[in-house]
């Protein structure tokens, strides 16, 4: 999507911006309605305003799906961009008793935890199974760390995957499982590749950043479309978005000062436990050099900047994110761009980890595409027949980000070898 942008566009998004902040900072709404909106938006810049109102959740070429409260959509509607809108509360598209029966297939908490711990107990030698810390509702985050020779793990060059950030997004904590499962049933099976992989590398899955979360999204009955962690705000309210909650440059754009908003950002940087339990997971693992969560939908490769538009200014970082994004979208057909080509999102885990600690970090957008965006397309919720068809087109992805982690920086130069990680204090 090509831009002109001049001073008097500049002049006037930038006032709009203003105004859509400042009557952010006064609604502190607690209503329960929840709205589906879809709302005009021409280029990035017209998105990145609507960023700072309510969680943009669907880009397409000149409006954008949104979800939020009565608050965001009085917003909205203020600025006049507002082309449709629905009463989530009202509709009766989302039902069933935990996950419905079509959708059994997908892992609560209880049962992720009980894969995960069958995936550790029955293979001892190569995955340990540990909990990050607690969450907000005193559920622990467990973590895989996959490979043979774990005694030396710390001397490997290591990568991360995540999922689970957003509560609703339960694809995306299905792949990091199937990851970890695929990895130990192709080494058992005599996969020379993976086998290389196990040998060599330090590999860290952790499926569900935000269990509360993701169980409340499943229970009494219903989807609720709820993206946040279950803190309890001040005003009464509940959540913050995890995803806006990270260090680096957080606060900057495209999250919310108000506690019912949906980019709720928290009273400060990491003042989640979600959000502390990975700064110091990956803080205390200094062999990484690659990480990925994964999040739905849209099919998309995002890597930073997210807090402002544009790469990185290293030009050498910017080539190899570009080379790798370009890469993994060849095998998985999604769209490699920077996350602020969508729109302004700052405090996102991977500008923390990339903008902190020079890891080179990426976000999938899974399935389903844009075109499935508007409600009821799929969208969160795209049933159950969608979890292995993504993994397959994910896994050589999921590979390739494993391979390079020795050095990302052999993708755009294939005559220098592995970088030698710093060991783990």
């Amino acid at each position: 999507m090509s831009v002109k942008f001049n001073f008097r566009k500049s002049a006037f998004i930038a006032t709009v911006i203003l105004i859509a902040v400042s009557i952010a900072q006064f609604a502190q709404s607690t209503s329960n309605q929840r709205y589906w909106m879809k709302i005009r938006a021409k280029d990035k810049f017209e998105r990145s305003v609507i960023a700072n109102i309510v969680g943009i959740e669907n880009a397409k070429e000149d409006y954008v799906i949104a979800f939020g409260g009565d608050q965001e959509l009085k917003q909205i509607q203020k600025l006049g961009w507002l082309l449709n809108y629905s009463n989530l509360n009202d509709e009766a598209r989302f039902s069933g008793k935990d996950f419905p029966q079509k959708d059994s297939a997908f892992h609560n908490y209880a049962e992720m935890t009980a894969e995960l711990t069958k995936l550790a107990n029955e293979n001892p030698s190569l995955v340990k199974m540990s909990s990050i810390g607690k969450s907000t509702e005193g559920r622990d985050t467990w973590v895989l760390r996959l490979g043979n020779d774990q005694s030396h793990a710390d001397e490997k060059p290591a990568v991360i995957y995540m999922g689970g950030h957003h509560a609703r997004e339960h694809l995306s904590m299905e792949m990091p499982l199937m990851l970890a499962q695929y990895l130990v049933n192709q080494y058992k099976a005599g996969n020379e590749r993976i086998i290389g992989l196990m040998n060599n590398r330090d590999i860290h899955i952790i499926p569900m950043v935000n269990p509360d979360g993701a169980e409340f999204d499943v229970q009494d009955g219903s989807y609720k479309m709820w993206r946040k962690n279950r803190s309890k705000n001040a005003d009464g309210t509940f959540g913050t978005d995890l995803n806006r909650n990270y260090g680096y440059k957080w606060g900057t754009g495209g999250s919310s000062s108000n506690p019912n908003n949906d980019t709720y950002m928290g009273t400060k940087p990491f003042s989640e436990p979600e959000t502390i339990n990975i700064k110091n997971y990956v803080e205390a693992h200094t062999n990484i050099t690659v990480l990925l969560s994964f999040h739905t939908y849209s099919q998309l490769v995002l890597y930073p900047w997210g807090h402002k538009y544009g790469g990185s200014e290293n030009t050498k970082d910017a080539k190899v994110f570009e080379t790798m994004g370009k890469k993994m979208a060849e095998w998985n057909k999604y769209t490699p761009q920077h996350s602020s080509d969508l729109y302004i999102a700052s405090g996102d885990t991977t500008d923390w980890a990339y903008g902190e600690h020079k890891i080179f970090a990426f976000t999938f957008e899974l399935d389903p595409s844009q075109s499935s965006g508007g409600f009821g397309g799929g969208g969160f919720y795209p049933g159950a027949s969608v979890i292995q068809p993504v993994f397959d087109k994910n896994v050589e992805p999921c590979l390739y980000l494993m391979e390079y982690s020795d050095n990302p920086y052999r993708t755009i130069n294939v005559s220098i070898g592995p970088i030698a990680p710093n060991p783990t204090p």
